[in-house]
């Protein structure tokens, strides 16, 4: 199909019925009616209790379900109540993100435009946006934002801000002019203005050819619509922890009623045990420790100016190993900058630190005074211009195109203050900017040779000299090549001289140069006038220029981003830059930050034609993506999660929120992010600082491997449990534990032990790993070792300790295997602070709850084991100086176990070193 930008005027306006002078009332309701608003369209939303119903039916909900009911049963009416209310606290929170994440759409749909001026009925209306229809005749102005799709039908200078939809950083020209039969990207349609875009200079006339969820945005809105979140890493480990944990219960169950029936037991009384070591199994404290240790993330993330939406993207971010940024904003700083001038005789970087420290108005006036010439000529050759800001501590605004505020905003650095210069040298003619000429010219009467002028602008007084017998001089800058063409001139410490050919190939030359270097580079020249304002003939104007020099413009790195790269390598973690910007723009800030060191960029056209495999295979080696539309974006993302990595999006624009949506964690910039897209991310950067992901990403990973510790503290310790309930039939002896014994233990382990444990500070080598595989078992690198050999080992202590007093009649055999697998849990959290460092390298200091929760615990089983009311209620017997002083040695043997393990893995380590 023919697409508008592929149509000349006349054709477009055929197809879409329409004419020049726009439509009739009449015609246009009736398309509205047939059509539809021009508006976004809002998708409908899942009902609350169907969202409820997902939260409640994960596995490990269900298990907790079932251990609630099965608890009141036994009585255990607290630790009931207490599941119940874990259940429903993590229920109300999946139920509260759900709906945040929903909110996309609304953000979306603020973007309408409230009024717009309209043809209608041969006269110029305004009319609500809502009320565009397809055919419509729009006028286009600075300001604007464009209500709709158009193909513009007149042109006048027309230029619009386009980064938001497509990451283009500079203004886009726009014409009338019939574009290629071949399929063109967005950012490359030169005669369309699309919806949600904002009209930085000039001024046009177009046709509405889409409106609503036909446009460019409403294509995003569909995306953002119909991409569905991927599962965490985190839950889906869970989900595959709690399918497994449904197996093994029910399989003990099973065994030990089977057991205990063949030995005579009763079946009441074998259904109790069974249950309620069933119960013993599920680690409760789970999904509160998960809660408590994402939240306290959140919180610590938020101190770094790191703001997450949705707390399972705390510890995704552990396990990122590919960050898709988009350029415009998020690498960079979204603000066009100068960076060098360069005169005939002189050349001067323009960094940070410069305009820091280098006393510019002095650089001026006595070394450089033909600098001021040229920031004077730039600035009074401008349309932009800085509004004061109402707060001394806030910066002036800019406003006008960003290539032109940057020039403005330099000149106002060396105290050439834009408004005081149009006093000086008001504007009394001038030729726009187009571009076919790519220059734009301005003229401008002279003040009295009395006038007094600022400090800095006395370093313009050799020029004034020059033009002392003119009564007006014109400036001009724009593409350094066109400009050359006009000139005969060149402006050379303080005085004329011809514009010789070795002077125009050294100016082509430096200006070829930095250019390679991504620098835009503009010329600006001047030319003294001896006519009046009303004399002037503008259509004669642009020749006899006087070459002055050249300023260099980009839209700078990030200083800390290269920083943040470098670290995000050592960690394992692959940067990508996505961007719809111009292909050679984005290698050379790609090169500078070290994120690609080759040639090798793909834009959108190419990525269009690959086919899945081959994208596969391109998205594995190609670090810079160019020209890509918000599809590509998609498709890359898409991509790298079919090949099984776990992929960050960052960007600021609407046309990131697919992508945001799509990837694992969605990252959108808080300053400089538009509604849509801080509404899809899950994580939001207060201070657009690149380098803030890092820290979060620590933030991940170290709550990522406190869960780990969290499940092989608690699940060693159920398993010591049940080995001994499982082996002991087979020793003809009763059951070491008691039913309540083994809730109360897992109250204290489960509960407060391994709940304090979760906030245990990093590890040293946190970031200099590479991040866990999303297809990882929770279990993976020694954790199901551990689970079984040290909880194996504290079963058979268990048994051995109860089997010892038993067979010599000891009363108190139960309350000794009760009371050294209390201790030993106690033991065990405290060695599994660390995968690898000592126990006794630690700082007890540093995880205080913990050591709160040791003291604590051991307080509680103190009293369950000397207090005649617990002892009752527990069937416990008081234990000797020295029953208690065998307890205490024997529940070390598993800590002394683990500590061991720990040194023989950095023997192993340092030996490898």
């Amino acid at each position: 199909m023919t697409l508008a930008y592929q149509l000349d005027v006349s054709e477009v306006l055929r197809q879409l019925d329409a004419r020049a002078e726009g439509l009739d009332t009449a015609e246009a309701e009736r398309r509205l009616i047939a059509n539809g608003y021009n508006e976004l369209a809002q998708h409908k939303l899942d009902s609350w209790w169907t969202i409820l119903w997902r939260q409640l039916t994960a596995t490990m909900v269900v298990i907790l379900l079932v251990a609630a009911i099965v608890s009141g049963f036994l009585g255990d009416v607290r630790e009931a109540i207490a599941i119940f209310a874990i259940v429903i606290f993590n229920a109300a929170l999946g139920l509260r993100q759900e709906y945040q994440a929903e909110r996309a759409i609304a953000a979306l749909k603020r973007l309408a435009v409230p009024t717009v001026r309209v043809r209608r009925d041969r006269q110029v209306a305004e009319i609500s946006a809502r009320e565009l229809v397809r055919g419509d005749i729009v006028l286009l102005e600075a300001g604007n934002v464009v209500p709709a799709d158009c193909r513009l039908l007149e042109s006048f200078n027309l230029r619009t801000l386009e980064a938001s939809l497509t990451g283009e950083s500079q203004p886009v020209d726009k014409h009338a002019r019939t574009l290629a039969t071949t399929a063109l990207p967005v950012g490359d349609r030169g005669n369309m203005a699309f919806m949600g875009t904002v009209v930085a200079y000039g001024r046009g006339v177009a046709a509405v050819t889409a409106t609503g969820m036909a446009t460019e945005l409403g294509r995003i809105a569909t995306a953002i619509q119909t991409t569905h979140r991927q599962l965490t890493p985190l839950q889906l480990r869970l989900e595959k922890l709690g399918k497994g944990l449904a197996v093994v219960i029910l399989a003990i169950v099973a065994v030990i009623f089977g057991l205990g029936l063949g030995r005579g037991e009763s079946v009441s009384d074998m259904f109790l045990t069974a249950v309620s070591l069933a119960v013993a199994a599920v680690p409760e404290g789970l999904p509160a420790m998960v809660t408590i240790a994402l939240a306290l993330g959140a919180q610590r993330m938020l101190e770094r100016r790191a703001l997450i939406r949705k707390l399972p993207a705390v510890e995704t971010l552990g396990s990122v190993d590919v960050i898709c940024s988009d350029k415009t904003g998020t690498l960079t700083e979204n603000r066009m900058t100068v960076t060098s001038l360069s005169t005939i005789t002189q050349q001067m970087d323009v960094t940070p630190q410069t305009r820091a420290t280098v006393p510019q108005t002095r650089l001026v006036l006595k070394d450089a005074p033909d600098f001021a010439l040229l920031l004077a000529g730039a600035s009074l050759c401008n349309d932009a211009h800085l509004e004061p800001a109402s707060d001394r501590s806030e910066r002036a605004r800019e406003v006008g195109d960003p290539t032109e505020t940057a020039l403005v905003v330099a000149a106002t650095a060396w105290d050439l203050e834009k408004g005081e210069l149009e006093t000086w040298f008001p504007r009394i003619a001038e030729l726009p900017f187009d571009s076919d000429r790519k220059l734009m010219t301005t003229v401008h009467a002279l003040p009295p040779p009395d006038l007094n002028l600022s400090a800095a602008a006395m370093a313009l007084e050799p020029w004034r000299l020059q033009v002392k017998d003119c009564q007006s001089v014109a400036f001009m800058k724009g593409a350094v090549d066109c400009a050359i063409e006009i000139c005969d001139r060149a402006w050379v410490a303080g005085c004329c001289l011809p514009l010789d050919s070795a002077l125009r190939r050294k100016i082509l030359a430096d200006s070829d140069r930095l250019a390679s270097e991504g620098i835009r580079v503009l010329g600006v020249a001047f030319r003294p006038l001896k006519k009046r304002a009303h004399e002037i003939d503008t259509d004669a104007l642009e020749r006899q220029f006087a070459f002055v020099g050249t300023v260099g413009t980009v839209d700078p790195a990030r200083v800390e981003v290269q920083t943040a790269i470098q670290l995000c390598r050592s960690a394992g973690i692959r940067p990508l830059m996505i961007t719809g910007d111009h292909p050679l723009t984005a290698l050379h800030i790609a090169r500078k930050l070290g994120l690609s060191e080759g040639d090798r960029v793909l834009t959108g056209m190419e990525l269009d034609r690959l086919s899945d495999s081959e994208l596969a295979r391109q998205t594995e080696q190609v670090a810079v993506y160019a020209r890509v539309s918000p599809q590509n974006k998609l498709d890359i993302v898409r991509s790298l999660q079919q090949r099984g990595h776990v992929v960050a999006m960052t960007g600021d624009g609407v046309n990131d929120a697919p992508a945001l949506k799509q990837a694992h964690i969605g990252v959108a910039m808080g300053i400089t992010g538009t509604d849509v897209a801080k509404e899809a991310a899950d994580m939001v950067l207060l201070d657009d600082n690149f380098a803030t992901i890092v820290a979060a990403t620590r933030e991940g990973r170290v709550i990522y491997d406190n869960i780990r510790k969290f499940i092989k503290f608690t699940l060693t310790g159920n398993s010591g449990e049940l080995w001994a309930i499982a082996i002991a039939p087979l020793l003809g002896m009763p059951l070491p534990l008691l039913p309540l014994q083994i809730l109360w233990i897992n109250l204290l382990g489960d509960g407060i032990l391994a709940i304090a444990l979760s906030v245990e500070p990093g590890e040293r080598s946190v970031m200099n790993r590479p991040p866990y595989r999303a297809s990882e078992s929770i279990f993976g690198r020694g954790v199901g070792r551990t689970i079984v050999w040290v909880g194996l080992q504290l079963g058979l202590l268990l048994l051995t300790i109860a089997y010892a007093y038993w067979s010599h009649n000891r009363a108190e055999w139960q309350t000794m295997a009760f009371a050294t697998l209390a201790f030993s849990r106690i033991a065990l959290a405290q060695t599994m602070r660390s995968d690898r460092d000592s126990f006794f390298q630690l700082d007890p200091r540093s995880n205080l709850p913990l050591l709160g929760a040791a003291i604590a615990t051991a307080s509680l089983q103190f009293a369950v084991l000397y207090l005649s009311v617990l002892q009752h209620m527990f069937v416990t017997l008081p234990l000797s100086i020295e029953d208690l002083g065998l307890c205490l040695v024997v529940s070390t043997v598993p800590f002394w176990a683990i500590e061991g393990e720990k040194a023989f893995a950095r023997y192993r380590l340092n030996s490898k070193a």
